[in-house]
């Protein structure tokens, strides 16, 4: 089972690419400057086709090592207890059109992120209330996306530890920024995972098993870090440490290099990990030559990027800028993360090129 494909470093964007980046898209890097993402400029991404899907009737089953299978309604989970909280959603491919040779997928390079404010209720108070098994070890969730990929037909399905999925704010959310979930982002449905890449929040969510033994399905495998099919690697999970800018200046429209005036320029942005608050982020104007410490804004919430500035006093002349993030567990972006088969955790420092006049 072949689960990515790697192309030679002379080649270009491929059609099959284009057309990937063309239903999918990333968040403009001039939005980090809201706390929120607005809806429409949140990173997407969708594996499959969006289900024609309708709340009226819609239900998630549970089953499997359970005592009490049964389907939930929608209904009884909108009218559980809610609650509202702000996550920072990054796609584990973030970076992987900057790789070389670069995997053959969706072509990220900084921009698979978004912040959100999702609305619903835990998941644990269902799974308690079903009658855990003994031997349950994790919980697969499938969506109602259903297609074709690596030769395996398929529906989209993820497992979670069980110690995962019992988190208190693992949840089954139904709104996104005090809004109905829009068809692309899960309608009815979905699963939030803070903390984790993207690919663990199973969208149009429509059936939970509880398993007694590790899940192994197409796109658990999938997401590993691994140097080739033949390499078991490691399992990709918790978001690693990330800072990005808003490019300063005004852009070129085509390379999108920056142009600015010389002087005083606060630049600012945002930074964010799935392992813990970020404890420093760092900001270079010679390419990485040498950092500086930026300022950073109290965190919102456990989850959700935290905001930064640093002043920088702009000579005249041609300047890379770097921003890089620190984690409170220690964990900085490096400036050569290794390579992987599928492009996943490539968090090398963004770069941004300014012409300063």
């Amino acid at each position: 089972m072949s689960h990515t494909d790697v192309g030679p470093v002379s080649e270009g964007i491929s059609i099959d690419e284009l057309r990937l980046a063309a239903r999918n898209h990333g968040m403009p890097l001039e939005a980090l400057r809201y706390d929120l993402t607005p809806v429409g400029l949140h990173y997407l991404l969708i594996h499959f086709d969006i289900p024609e899907t309708e709340s009226a009737d819609w239900s998630v089953e549970l089953g499997g090592r359970v005592g009490d299978p049964r389907p939930i309604l929608l209904d009884e989970i909108v009218a559980s207890p809610a609650v509202t909280v702000p996550v920072t959603m990054e796609c584990a491919g973030n970076g992987r059109a900057l790789l070389e040779p670069r995997p053959i997928s969706q072509p990220w390079l900084d921009e698979a992120v978004g912040t959100a404010a999702w609305t619903g209720t835990p998941l644990r108070p269902f799974l308690e209330r079903a009658g855990v098994g003994p031997d349950a070890v994790e919980v697969v969730f499938a969506g109602a996306d259903h297609g074709t990929q690596g030769d395996v037909e398929q529906d989209y399905e993820r497992s979670l530890p069980l110690d995962e999925a019992m988190r208190d704010d693992v949840l089954l959310a139904w709104a996104m920024n005090g809004q109905p979930l829009p068809p692309q982002h899960g309608f009815p449905l979905r699963l939030l995972v803070p903390g984790w890449y993207g690919m663990a929040s199973v969208k149009w969510l429509r059936r939970i098993e509880l398993v007694s033994s590790p899940f192994d399905g197409f796109q658990q495998e999938a997401y590993r870090l691994r140097d080739d099919d033949d390499d078991p690697g490691t399992a990709v999970t918790r978001i690693q440490p990330r800072a990005l800018m808003v490019p300063p200046g005004d852009p070129d429209f085509l390379t999108r290099e920056r142009f600015a005036d010389a002087g005083a320029i606060r630049l600012r942005g945002r930074a964010w990990s799935g392992y813990g608050p970020i404890a420093r982020v760092e900001v270079s104007s010679d390419d990485g030559a040498t950092w500086s410490d930026a300022a950073l804004e109290p965190a919102p919430a456990p989850y959700a990027w935290v905001g930064w500035t640093f002043d920088w006093d702009a000579p005249a002349g041609r300047h890379r800028l770097r921003a890089r993030a620190t984690d409170e567990t220690g964990a900085t972006q490096p400036d050569d993360p290794p390579w992987n088969a599928g492009g996943f955790s490539n968090t090398t420092p963004q770069v941004v090129d300014v012409t300063v006049g």
